[in-house]
């Protein structure tokens, strides 16, 4: 007779640390929107693995933010700061908005599933004339 499993489960190979150095380098490399690249009024449109969210950038750090889970719990569009995007650990790519193949993460602990695209539609450009970001 075998015991019920526990639901632990153990790596078969320990994680292998990666430098900072390694890190900042991916950073430059990744595509996506970024931070930094926004003005007021961009609207920024995310494809995840299970939703797609439409953000537009308030030009005070917020977003206005609809679709995706936060349509399905009923809270409808809100206001939240986007903190950044991470590769699935706890390494947070603080300038970028959105990139094809991360996470998304909402200052309120929310963390979307996998990116798969991204585009960005700038407001001085005027909604009908959108930058792809793949």
């Amino acid at each position: 007779m075998t015991d019920p499993p526990s639901g632990v489960h153990r790596r078969v190979k320990p994680l292998k640390a990666i430098p900072i150095d390694d890190l900042a380098e991916a950073a430059v490399a990744v595509g996506g929107v970024r931070r930094s690249e926004l003005e007021s009024g961009d609207r920024v449109i995310v494809s995840t693995k299970n939703s797609v969210y439409s953000l537009v950038f308030r030009g005070d750090g917020l977003f206005d933010i609809s679709g995706g889970w936060f349509e399905r719990e009923g809270t409808g569009p809100d206001s939240i700061e986007v903190l950044g995007c991470t590769a699935g650990g706890h390494a947070l790519f603080s300038d970028h908005i959105a990139a094809p193949g991360l996470f998304m993460e909402f200052a309120d602990g929310l963390r979307t599933t996998r990116i798969r695209t991204v585009r960005l539609i700038s407001a001085a450009q005027g909604f009908n004339d959108p930058i792809e970001t793949d």
